[in-house]
């Protein structure tokens, strides 16, 4: 497995091509998770979210990445970081 930065690489989507693929890290000193997703672009969806603060940003995830998710934090939610 690949670290970058204090990122340890789990996995892209392997139902996207190599270079638009959503992909999960894992920040190894705090357990977070980073995600990359796609944006959300339709005009229904963001009605239905509603205001995002500026700070803050929502992402389409596939569900068929949950996989990666369960990965990064052992299956269970007690991965590296986790207190």
């Amino acid at each position: 497995m690949e670290i970058f930065m204090g990122l340890r690489f789990i996995g892209k989507d392997p139902g996207s091509d190599n270079d638009h693929s959503p992909t999960v890290w894992l920040d190894e000193m705090t357990g977070d998770l980073i995600l990359q997703g796609w944006k959300i672009t339709d005009a229904k969806t963001q009605a239905e979210i509603g205001v995002v603060p500026e700070n803050e940003t929502v992402i389409r995830f596939p569900v068929r990445m949950i996989p990666f998710v369960l990965e990064a934090h052992d299956g269970d939610g007690s991965g590296p970081g986790v207190q």
